[in-house]
């Protein structure tokens, strides 16, 4: 028989909350509408499952101040923002959402990329200020480019059918490539210096992980293209920030779309920032983050990549399952392994 469970959900609102009120109904859930503080965590000390998106940081400090947790479910799939290491020392279990918004992050790496071409923002902003002049809105065309998709999982399949349709040359770098894959959507793996150096276009849709921090750097992002674009929907930390905007000053990047940024936690909660003891390479990031946000060659969204109705229903759909899964002793299909 499934237990009752005690469950805290971090960064819901809205349809979201009463959708969850009305799946997990035998259960005693908590709401927060913003991440997990110091303050919130003193409420629900007593909980069993705690379940966040990617904006809360799931710390020791955190685990030590929920006693009683057993499961904490992330509403994502990434998992980089749940310490592994503490949880395999408690034996807590974590479960993620493996699969749910393949198409709707791609539609907007595709949407950054269509803004940037067409120069779509810097339009709006003109009308809205009620000028109709285009000077300077000469834009560019994707038909005939080439572009360079670093990761060729779910998603990074998604954009290249995308942008397949809009008569694009595509050609990937992915560490574990399927060649399958690349025979039936038409495009070629070649290595990441290669693509760099071929690409007009560069997007990443590649988990953040040891092995994947600063994957562009300050070494090899002076291999790119002259006037590329550089596309980050998946984590911040992918990128060195500091070449990224060395590289958007000095025009070898012509542009940069961004959903994620490095230390993007920072930038959200300006209000405390004068208050927080900074070392200084975060300082210097948010200060390169606050150059990306008021440059005229860059967009930056707020991670929202995953932001559509249908994406969160997926979510949820799958955070539920993953309660009741927990709830009622069975196996845990979307386990994430902590590694000792």
């Amino acid at each position: 028989m499934a237990r009752k469970l005690k469950i805290v959900f971090f960064e819901t609102e809205g349809w979201q909350k009463k959708y969850l009120q009305r799946m997990l109904k035998k259960h005693q859930l908590t709401f927060f509408a913003d991440d997990i503080d110091d303050k919130k965590l003193a409420l629900v000390r007593d909980i069993n499952v705690l379940a966040v998106f990617v904006g809360s940081l799931v710390s020791k400090s955190v685990m030590t101040a929920l006693p009683k947790l057993q499961l904490i479910t992330t509403m994502s799939t990434g998992f980089d923002h749940i310490d592994l290491k503490e949880v395999s020392k408690r034996k807590i279990k974590v479960t993620n959402v493996p699969f749910y918004g393949e198409n709707t992050v791609a539609e907007h790496a595709m949407a950054l990329l269509l803004s940037i071409a067409h120069k779509i923002h810097q339009s709006y902003e003109r009308t809205n200020r009620g000028r109709f002049n285009f000077d300077g809105l000469t834009g560019f065309d994707l038909k005939g480019k080439t572009i360079g998709v670093i990761g060729t999982g779910h998603i990074g399949q998604h954009l290249i059918k995308m942008a397949r349709g809009f008569d694009m040359k595509v050609i990937a770098y992915d560490k574990y490539p399927d060649k399958s894959v690349a025979k039936k959507q038409g495009f070629e793996y070649v290595p990441l210096g290669q693509l760099l150096r071929q690409a007009d276009v560069i997007s990443l849709h590649l988990p953040y992980m040891p092995s994947t921090h600063h994957l562009l750097n300050a070494n090899n992002m002076k291999s790119i293209k002259k006037g590329a674009v550089l596309i980050n929907t998946a984590r911040g930390g992918l990128i060195d920030t500091k070449a990224m905007v060395a590289m958007l000053r000095s025009g070898r990047l012509s542009a940069v779309g961004l959903d994620v940024l490095e230390g993007e936690k920072d930038v959200k909660e300006e209000v405390e920032m004068l208050s927080k003891k900074w070392k200084a390479q975060d300082m210097r990031i948010t200060i390169e983050n606050h150059f990306l946000m008021h440059s005229e060659n860059a967009i930056v969204t707020p991670h929202t990549a995953f932001n559509s109705k249908e994406a969160i229903t997926r979510i949820l759909d799958t955070t539920i399952e993953n309660i009741e899964s927990f709830a009622g002793n069975k196996k845990l299909q979307n386990q994430v392994k902590a590694k000792n």
